[in-house]
C-alpha cells in the first residue's frame, strides 16, 4: 500500500515527498481501529514543532485529517463498530501517512461522523474548526456581548471563527484582503458588523475599530500573523498583515490577543501598553491538545462539537474542491509553499 511521506531537507524550507510502501499490522492492539480513508485534509507541516517535541523520524507522515469507514476493531474498542463513519486527526506521532487507504488509528482520536455531511467537507475544515474553538473558548473565554476582531476573515480559520462567534452572539469585526474577499464578508451581514478593506488602506484599522467600539477597543482579537517592525517590506499576502502595535492598540481594557505568530516579539512600549490595559496575549498552538493525555476527554468533545454543529449549518466552511489521490504530492508542494492553502483529497 503506497503512502506520502516527507523527508525532510537541510532546511524546513526545503522538504521533499515521497511516496513510501506502507503494510497495516494484520493484528490490531486493544483500542486500536482499522479505517478505509475517503478523505484527506492537508494542511502545512511544522516541521519545527516535530523537532521541539522530539519527533524525529527520516520520513514524516502528511496528511492528518481524515475521514473513513471502520473496518475493524480491537477486542477493547467501546466507541465504534465496523461499518461506522468516523472523522479524527491522526497524532503527531502516528507512522500512518492519511493518503493511504487503510490505516490504523486510537479509537480515542476519532469521532463518529454524521451522515449528512460529507466526508470531503469535514477533511477539510476539522483543523480550522479546532483552531477557532483553542482561540475563542480555550484562550480567550468568549461570552456574549464581547466584540471580536478577526484578521483575514475570509480565510478557512477566520470564516470558522466568525460563524461560531456569531453562534455564540459576539459582535464581530472582520478585514478583508481582496476586493472579492470584501465582497464575500459583506454577504455575510448581519453577521459581521463591519468589512475593513486592508487592501486598501491598513491605517484605518485603529480608527474604524474606535469608531465600531465608542473608543473602547475590542474585547478579543485573533490575528492570521503579525508585521513585527514597521519597515518590513513583505510581498503577496505578507503585505496585508497588521503591525504588532496596532493590534495592542485596538485591545480594549482586559482584552485578549490571540496570536499564530510563532515568534512573536514584543519591545518594552508594547508590554507597557499591555500592562496599562491589563491585557492578555496567548499563543494559538492546536497541536496542543495531541500532547496531554489529561486533555483526551475535553478534546474529544469539542471535536463531537465542532461536526455537529457542521452538521447543523451553525459552522459552514467554504466549500473544499477534493483532488484525485495522483495530484497528492504536487498540492502537497503547493500547501507547504502557501501556508493559508487548504487541499482535500478524495480517496
Amino acid at each position: 500500500m503506497k503512502c506520502l511521506y516527507c523527508r525532510a531537507g537541510e532546511s524546513d524550507a526545503e522538504p521533499k515527498f515521497v511516496i513510501q510502501e506502507t503494510t497495516p499490522p494484520d493484528v490490531l492492539d486493544n483500542h486500536q481501529v482499522r479505517v478505509r480513508v475517503k478523505a484527506c485534509g492537508l494542511s502545512p507541516l511544522d516541521l519545527k514543532l516535530l523537532r521541539d517535541l522530539g519527533i524525529q523520524t527520516d520520513l514524516v507522515p502528511v496528511g492528518r485529517e481524515v475521514a473513513g469507514v471502520v473496518l475493524q476493531v480491537g477486542p477493547k474498542v467501546t466507541f465504534f463498530q465496523p461499518e461506522e463513519e468516523v472523522v479524527g486527526i491522526l497524532p503527531l506521532d502516528s507512522s500512518y501517512s492519511g493518503l493511504c487507504e487503510v490505516i490504523v488509528v486510537d479509537e480515542h482520536y476519532l469521532v463518529q461522523k454524521p451522515e449528512k455531511l460529507s466526508s470531503v467537507c469535514v477533511a477539510g475544515a476539522l483543523h480550522d474548526g479546532l483552531c477557532a474553538y483553542t482561540a475563542l473558548h480555550t484562550h480567550a473565554r468568549m461570552a456574549a456581548g464581547h466584540t471580536l476582531l478577526v484578521m483575514d476573515g475570509a480565510s478557512p480559520f477566520g470564516l470558522m471563527c466568525i460563524q461560531l462567534a456569531c453562534y455564540h452572539g459576539l459582535k464581530v469585526l472582520t478585514t478583508s484582503h481582496s476586493a472579492q474577499q470584501h465582497t464575500f464578508l459583506e454577504q455575510l451581514r448581519p453577521s459581521v458588523v463591519r468589512v475593513i478593506p486592508a487592501h486598501k488602506d491598513s491605517s484605518d484599522l485603529l480608527s474604524v475599530v474606535l469608531e465600531e467600539t465608542g473608543g473602547l477597543g475590542v474585547d478579543i482579537v485573533i490575528d492570521s500573523g503579525v508585521c513585527l517592525y514597521e519597515d518590513e517590506e513583505e510581498e503577496g499576502e505578507k503585505k496585508f498583515l497588521p503591525h504588532k502595535h496596532d493590534l495592542i492598540s485596538v485591545l480594549g481594557v482586559g482584552g485578549h490577543w490571540i496570536t499564530s505568530h510563532q515568534d512573536l516579539q514584543l519591545d518594552p512600549p508594547d508590554c507597557r501598553l499591555l500592562y496599562l490595559k491589563s491585557a492578555s496575549v496567548s499563543f494559538l498552538n492546536p497541536e496542543v491538545w495531541m500532547t496531554s493525555s489529561a486533555q483526551q476527554g475535553r478534546y474529544l468533545h469539542v471535536l463531537k462539537d465542532i461536526v455537529e454543529k457542521m452538521s447543523n449549518g451553525v459552522l459552514r466552511p467554504q466549500p473544499q474542491e477534493a483532488l484525485p489521490l495522483y495530484e497528492a504530492m504536487v498540492a502537497m508542494e503547493t500547501v507547504q509553499r502557501h501556508h493559508k492553502k487548504k487541499v482535500v483529497i478524495q480517496l
